[in-house]
């Protein structure tokens, strides 16, 4: 399983101890890492397919990044996809608006006909990568002109892919963090002087809280600005099948 980490504040913050933590988990996650920070004034991504515990530069990125408002990072144990720098996270895809667009996932897509095109067309070989690029054809199809209608899209397109599909993923827009989760006690948030950080597992010993299950938020300056469709797809893994549960019984 790999693991994720999504990071929004009114402020500019330093985070340099979840940074710390976060790729110290590499040992057990060793077919690549990525980050996204806020970097002078401009959005960049850092990628190595290899692991984080083993990188010979990212103790010195992690010094030198900055304090920020808005963060993704990825740790990757590969399931679908060769192990080689196309196949890490974060994906950055751009809208035809000018919009970048960057998604992290964390689990495998069983069922989405809307991915499928993608696979001769894609720079890497992964479902996390399709699963870019088929929202993007959403957002350049209906063209949202404000963020409650970017929500939307997203929020359906979740919703769709989420049914028989490990989907818990986060995508920044470079003002929106989108955050989802359909798997049961696979994503925590801890959420203080307005900042909120979300991450596959707790990142020190303060109080974390289980991210709620099974419907997309938007957060923006480090507060939750909307909220989608409650839906009942769980992702239950069990024997090498899913199974599709009321979201009300669990």
């Amino acid at each position: 399983m790999c693991e994720l980490l999504g990071f929004s504040a009114r402020y500019e913050m330093d985070i340099h101890e979840y940074l710390k933590e976060f790729f110290s988990h590499g040992i057990n996650h060793p077919h690549g890492w990525g980050m996204m920070r806020e970097n002078h004034g401009r959005t960049e991504i850092i990628k190595e397919a290899v692991s984080s515990s083993e990188s010979k530069k990212i103790s010195k990125i992690i010094a030198e990044t900055s304090p920020q408002k808005n963060t993704l990072a990825h740790i990757r144990l590969a399931t679908v996809g060769s192990i080689k720098i196309d196949n890490c996270h974060p994906y950055s895809q751009t809208d035809y608006s000018g919009r970048s667009w960057m998604l992290i996932h964390n689990g495998t897509i069983y069922s989405g006909k809307q991915l499928m095109k993608h696979m001769h067309t894609q720079i890497g070989d992964t479902d996390s990568e399709r699963i870019s690029l088929a929202l993007l054809d959403e957002i350049n199809q209906k063209q949202p002109r404000t963020a409650k209608q970017r929500f939307d899209i997203v929020d359906d397109f979740v919703v769709s892919l989420s049914k028989r599909n490990k989907l818990n993923l986060m995508i920044y827009d470079g003002e929106l963090l989108y955050v989802h989760q359909n798997m049961q006690d696979t994503l925590y948030y801890k959420s203080e002087n307005d900042s909120i950080v979300f991450s596959t597992k707790p990142l020190d010993n303060r109080s974390w809280n289980p991210y709620p299950m099974v419907q997309l938020y938007a957060f923006h300056a480090g507060k939750k600005v909307f909220e989608g469709t409650k839906h009942t797809h769980i992702f239950v893994p069990a024997l090498g099948y899913i199974t599709e549960m009321d979201a009300m019984n669990i």
